[in-house]
This record gives C-alpha cells, structure tokens and sequence, in this order.
C-alpha cells in the first residue's frame, strides 16, 4: 500500500476506505476561543468512522511534569503521546488521515505530532471536512462509538523539536532562521490576544500559516509554495529555519507548506511566542 505522508486528497482518502486498508481517520477541529466547541462540532458532523483528538486533552500535556516544553500549548512527552494514540486506535501499520474545519491549523499539529513518535504515514486531508462534504463524502453525527486500543509503539522521531534553550543560543546567527506563523499584526506587536506581551522573537521572518492556502480551502501548489518562501527567506539558510507561532501549533501548516515545496523538513520550536513572552529577560522585537 502506498504510504500518504503529506497531502491526501478527498478521493485518495474514499479509494482507501473502500479498500479495507488499515486506516486510522482522526478529526481535530477545534475553536482556541471555545474549547468545548470542539466537542459539538465533532458530535455535529464528521467524516463516517472517524475518531477525535482534541487540542487540549489529547494533544497538549496537562501538567508540566508531562510537558516537553513550556507555552500555552506544551507537547507531552512521547511516552505520554503513544498512550493517547494507542487509546485513539493506533497500529503501526495504520495509515492516519487527519484533518479539520480549520484551515489545517489543528489537524496539523497532530500530522507533526504522528511524525516526531515515528510514525511516517500520516497525512492532511487536502481542503479539511468543507472539501469532504462537497465531494459528497459520507458523513455522521453523535459521539465517536467505541473502538478497540491500538497497538502503536514509537519510532524514531522523525521530525525535529528546538527547545528554547537552542533558539536563544543561536539568536542571531546565520544558522538559524526563525519563521513566525502568527498574522502580521500579532508579529507586529500591535495587538496580542492572548500572551502577556505583544511582539515577536528578534529576527523571525514573517508568514502567516493561512498564506499557504488558496481561496478553494486548499494547499497551494507545490511550485507557487516554492516560489514563496524562496521570496521570504531571501537568502537565509533554508536549513537551519525554525518555525513558530503562537503556542506550536499554526506553526505546522508552514513546515508541512515547506516540505511540500519540496525543502527537507526544517525544525519546529512548539514552546513559541506563548513561552517565550513569559520570560522577560528574553529579547523581543516590535515592528
């Protein structure tokens, strides 16, 4: 079976499920200003036997005696990750599919999550559950029904976490290039919704996790992301880029957008602006 490690598009998806492939389908829509909603808007619709992962209780830790990193949104530990994806129904062997009614936001965050436990064959649905409904794909209301426990054990991450620690240590350095994925005004420093301190890391580039997606809801084509982010980095060193955002999870949408555009993967920094605003020794940057 061919393994879908980036995009998947609503037939590829109907052709697998019509093949009794072993297939994991996760739904992660979400709403940062109400977190209960996610519940709702799972229980409202959702693509025919799909489970839900949920930002909060799924895919963040709840203690920082579990967490990797510190921010609003801080990863657990892989030990802690494997847990909630064997209780999702994750095997090895599965293709996961995952997807929301977010643009990508939060279904990416599980996709880089999926890849740093060691497990390659994950992919976002293309367009998210808005594509799925307009093609007529099957849907259902209610809770997800009960499903058996995975087996899932981890791999080799297969992606790379930067820790505070190395961000500051290479501030400033042509080794690093830091991409903030948050909207220009919150990077800008003229408004902060929810982190004490408005502003950005000093030296990130720009871009918006949204610019990588077409007026249909879609990614960009490969060769028009490749022309973008050529134009954004100008020069600096594709391979020592960082990405952040707000609390490490809009920030997905540009490491899937640069991989697309065929770059090698580039490193995430999950604990972004929520952690490093926290620290007021830090450098910030406004403008």
């Amino acid at each position: 079976m061919t393994a879908y490690t980036h995009l998947i598009t609503v037939p590829q998806l109907q052709t697998l499920q019509a093949s009794d492939a072993p297939l994991l389908v996760v739904d992660c829509s979400f709403d940062l200003a109400d977190p209960a909603k996610a519940d709702a808007m799972f229980a409202e619709q959702h693509i025919a036997g799909a489970v839900q992962a949920h930002l909060d209780r799924d895919m963040s830790a709840h203690s920082a005696e579990d967490a990797v990193n510190g921010g609003r949104h801080p990863l657990p530990k892989r030990e802690l990750l494997a847990h909630t994806l064997r209780a999702l129904g994750l095997d090895n062997a599965m293709q996961v599919v995952v997807y929301d009614r977010n643009g990508a936001n939060y279904c990416g965050r599980l996709w880089w999550m999926l890849k740093w436990a060691g497990h390659d064959a994950v992919s976002v649905l293309d367009g998210g559950l808005q594509a799925w409904v307009a093609a007529g794909g099957a849907t259902q209301s209610g809770p997800a029904p009960a499903h058996r426990a995975g087996n899932f054990e981890l791999g080799a991450p297969l992606r790379r976490l930067v820790l505070i620690d190395e961000v500051i240590a290479q501030l400033g350095r042509p080794t690093q290039t830091v991409i903030d994925a948050r909207g220009a005004l919150r990077y800008r420093g003229e408004t902060e919704p929810l982190d004490p301190v408005a502003g950005h890391i000093p030296g990130a580039l720009n871009r918006p996790f949204s610019d990588n997606l077409g007026a249909d809801g879609h990614f960009k084509p490969a060769a028009q992301l490749k022309q973008e982010f050529d134009a954004l980095l100008a020069g600096h060193d594709a391979g020592g880029v960082v990405h952040h955002c707000g609390s490490g999870v809009s920030a997905v949408p540009n490491v899937l957008a640069m991989e697309l555009a065929g770059y090698a993967p580039a490193s995430l920094y999950a604990g972004s602006w929520s952690e490093w605003s926290r620290r007021p020794e830090l450098p910030m940057a406004r403008g």
